[in-house]
């Protein structure tokens, strides 16, 4: 991907609000910047969630984290056991989606998001 100035900004609006909504509410890596990825800089949904990952790689939540732990709002043990389960689940995982087609793939994201979407919308 050519790295225009336009390019430039678009991850920088893209960063800002995945950092943001990471901070605020927990989200940010695939229900942001995946779609803004695709959508906004037209980029197969493979590398959207490669470069998503990419981004999560560094210690990206840090500063985060410590607020939420200085306010007494994180249970070190799940954090550790979801942690490794997640390191594990992660690698099986991209090894399947990268054998699945990107038009499909697509799909089960949005269909998923969607779920997602409506369940929180309609419970209580």
């Amino acid at each position: 991907m050519k790295m225009t100035l336009t390019t430039l900004l678009l991850l920088i609006i893209i960063g800002l609000c995945a950092g943001i909504l990471s901070g605020l509410i927990g989200i940010g890596g695939g229900i942001l910047m995946v779609p803004m990825f695709v959508i906004f800089l037209g980029i197969t949904q493979h590398n959207a969630q490669g470069l998503s990952l990419a981004v999560m790689l560094p210690p990206v939540t840090f500063f985060a984290v410590y607020n939420y732990h200085k306010g007494g709002e994180i249970d070190w043990k799940i954090a550790l056991v979801v942690a490794v389960t997640f390191i594990i689940g992660g690698y099986f995982g991209s090894k399947i989606a990268l054998q699945i087609d990107q038009r499909i793939l697509k799909k089960i994201f949005g269909g998923l998001m969607l779920i997602v979407a409506l369940k929180l919308l309609f419970s209580k």
